[in-house]
């Protein structure tokens, strides 16, 4: 470690060079390249340097040097060895060599990832990769108070970051509200009984700042971040526009990918889906609609359209999946599918009209409710839309545990993907 406690940098006169100084040379040449190269190892696009070289566009030297570099500063390994276990990936060397191969550091630093919805909280810390190192048992108490809430999270997480010894590069939460920007303020944190226009990145913030934690402190909507970690790592891999609907404990959520980009419109406002109309005879929600998705797709929908009463023991979500799994040939439960089936189908199929996707991921119950009757929400979907109809669009279980947590580690390592010798220096 140099002085400041940071990993030695190659070229620092505290440790030697890679190997020459014509490597260094290349090094300066590549270095505007570190964090393109450490987004390409992070996301699995770059398992071999022969494949970075190419993503790059940067010469065999060059890519070497960098990937030295981003293993010096403790981000990836370096793997040369035939038939390494360094990473996934084909060999890409040409003439019959090898090239070497490339992965996430696992012994390296970790993100600070929390998250907050109705039935509780969680906290873990997320490496490179989207890996999630270790998690926190999830609470199932959560006050109105957001400040108290946010501090048990995070006092939960600094335990997990003093055990593991690891250093932490910043702090990441997803809450199931729209986080407006730039203040960072909870708009409609309807499910939790906060203020609406509460300050939860300057609370969150705070908290981080209190328990020792150092690196930025950043918030965003669940849903955004479970689409955001789907997109680097899951089930929307290589999706160009990418529509992702979800229902955690309560309430449904979307989000979009655009281009590659999560799309959160002017203000981090948009894609609202829970409060489309999918049946104007339908419940109250809490928007003072009727009908809204948000109220007609959830797990709290299912458990009342099956005539279950939910009891306090575990969450909504674990109540409404475990009654889909245990007795979905049961009358009422088997009713109660269909229902939300066609009333989700219908959503995604306005949905679909209005954005043309080319790829839809569904997350929480949705995604049970794809298992369940994946072939009546995908006509329900081309029957309701114009695109569905003329081919159709790929309707995907979302594949990450812990998606939301994941993405807000994403929040925290965005800034080292953007500048890794500045973000870790």
């Amino acid at each position: 470690m140099n002085g400041n406690g940071a990993p030695p940098r190659v070229g620092d006169a505290t440790t030697p060079s890679v190997s020459s100084a014509g490597t260094r040379t290349k090094l300066e040449r590549g270095r505007g390249a570190l964090g393109p190269a450490l987004e390409l190892v992070h996301t699995g696009r770059a398992p071999t340097r022969a494949v970075l070289t190419a993503e790059l566009g940067v010469t065999r030297a060059t890519a070497g040097a960098v990937a030295a570099e981003l293993e010096a500063l403790g981000l990836i390994r370096v793997d040369s060895r035939p038939g390494g276990s360094g990473g996934a990936g084909g060999t890409g060397g040409g003439q019959g060599r090898p090239s070497h191969r490339l992965s996430v550091a696992e012994d390296g630093p970790v993100a600070l990832a929390a998250q907050v919805h109705s039935d509780g909280f969680r906290a873990a810390l997320v490496g490179l990769g989207g890996r999630i190192v270790a998690t926190a048992p999830g609470k199932v108490t959560v006050s109105a108070d957001p400040a108290q809430v946010l501090g048990a999270v995070v006092r939960a997480g600094a335990e997990l970051l003093a055990d593991s010894g690891r250093r932490c590069v910043g702090a990441g939460l997803a809450v199931p509200s729209a986080v407006a920007e730039p203040d960072g303020t909870a708009l409609n944190p309807l499910h939790l009984a906060w203020p609406a226009g509460s300050p939860v990145r300057e609370i969150f913030a705070e908290c981080v700042k209190d328990a020792g934690i150092d690196g930025p402190a950043l918030t965003g909507n669940d849903v955004n971040l479970a689409a955001l970690a789907e997109h680097r790592h899951g089930a929307g891999r290589s999706a160009q526009h990418l529509l992702c609907v979800a229902t955690g404990h309560r309430g449904v959520g979307g989000a979009l990918v655009l281009d590659g980009r999560l799309h959160s419109g002017s203000s981090g406002l948009a894609l609202e889906v829970g409060h489309l109309t999918v049946n104007p005879e339908g419940r109250a929600c809490h928007c003072g609609g009727r009908g809204c998705l948000d109220v007609e797709a959830d797990p709290l929908a299912f458990l009342t359209a099956a005539g279950r009463s939910p009891g306090p023991e575990v969450s909504l979500l674990q109540q409404a999946r475990d009654l889909l799994r245990e007795e979905p040939e049961e009358p009422a439960v088997r009713a109660a599918t269909q229902e939300l089936i066609d009333r989700l189908g219908l959503g995604l199929a306005g949905l679909v009209n209005i954005l043309n996707p080319d790829r839809i991921i569904l997350g929480g119950l949705h995604r049970e409710l794809l298992y369940a009757d994946p072939e009546r929400l995908r006509a329900v979907v081309a029957d309701r839309s114009l695109w569905g109809r003329s081919g159709g669009v790929p309707i995907l279980p979302c594949t990450l545990d812990h998606n939301s947590l994941v993405g807000a580690a994403e929040l925290a390592w965005q800034p080292v993907l953007d500048d890794p010798l500045g973000a870790l220096a």
